[in-house]
């Protein structure tokens, strides 16, 4: 398991062929390598790549100013689709680290 901070996380958005790709959600870092067609460059949430995509997740939002591990001000509606996103992932990408804000 990594502890990565925000700026190594962003190594991993897939500019890089020879890393993996990593998208992080509550701060628990995915690798979602085998889905490089969605998370890849081009890819339909390539915005995710690299990041901690919570709140555009629970937004369900691909603008780049979503793209951060903020939740305040979320309504419930928004944390509930937040919460089966982070199920998604749980059941199809491994856990390979956690990103660390210090």
């Amino acid at each position: 398991m990594k502890n990565l901070s925000p700026a190594e996380l962003k190594a991993y958005d897939g500019s890089d062929p020879e890393k993996p790709i990593y998208v992080a959600v509550r701060g628990s870092i995915y690798d979602v390598t085998t889905g490089k067609s969605f998370y890849g460059p081009g890819g339909a949430y390539a915005v995710f790549a690299g990041k901690d995509a919570s709140r555009a997740l629970a937004k369900m939002s691909k603008d780049e100013s979503d793209v951060v591990p903020d939740l305040d001000g979320l309504t419930d509606k928004e944390l509930g689709v937040l919460a089966d996103w982070e199920k998604k992932f749980q059941a199809k990408y491994p856990v390979v680290g956690t990103v660390t804000y210090n």
